[in-house]
């Protein structure tokens, strides 16, 4: 950020009073500007044994096998957010049950919050939006793993079909850091018991 978008004078970036991290500040009108992380929300729509993947038509990852999701906009829920993305790129309308929150990835590293909700294709309609190439149905052994576009999505698949055999779906939230030489470490921090 260069410039206030209150008067449009020049920001500088100090620690305001009463704060603990450096911030774009405007000298002429005060106005402080916060960076907060972006949300990424997304459906796993499923049909049957089958789940919804669309192949990515833009970049990142651009030719590789994700869930419908993108980042929310503002006035949206969470949940409205990925019902939208799951719309807009695999042209799908799901159904979404009360208990549908599924997996939560914090990744503090790149400021994300990944949210992905379990959802029932309401029919088989579908097919690939601007943002995608294609748009399919796989069984769990047709996957593409290894072109699985970003690592939230392959552990949310891997659970999902984990929790599919079991009949139980917890809520699950993790922690994910990028270290060096590109790795990822991924802890789970929260998880529901759907029976209790």
């Amino acid at each position: 950020m260069k410039y206030c978008h209150q008067c449009a004078a020049l920001l500088e970036l100090r620690v305001p009073e009463g704060d603990d991290k450096p911030r774009h500040c405007c000298k002429s009108c005060g106005s402080i500007f916060y960076q907060n992380p972006k949300n990424v929300v997304g459906t796993l729509p499923a049909y049957g044994e089958q789940v919804l993947l669309c192949k990515r038509a833009i970049q990142p990852r651009i030719g590789k096998w994700t869930l419908p999701a993108g980042y929310m906009e503002n006035g949206e829920s969470s949940l409205n957010g990925a019902i939208r993305e799951t719309k807009e790129e695999a042209g799908a309308n799901v159904i979404v049950a009360a208990d549908s929150l599924y997996t939560l990835f914090n990744l503090p590293t790149i400021n994300q919050v990944y949210m992905f909700f379990r959802a029932e294709l309401a029919d088989l309609d579908f097919a690939p939006g601007e943002e995608s190439e294609e748009v399919a149905l796989f069984h769990q052994h047709e996957i593409p793993w290894d072109n699985i576009a970003f690592p939230v999505v392959k552990s949310t698949l891997e659970l999902y079909f984990l929790d599919f055999a079991a009949q139980s779906f917890p809520v699950r939230m993790f922690d994910v850091h990028h270290g060096e030489k590109r790795t990822i470490t991924t802890r789970l921090i929260s998880h529901s018991n759907p029976k209790a």
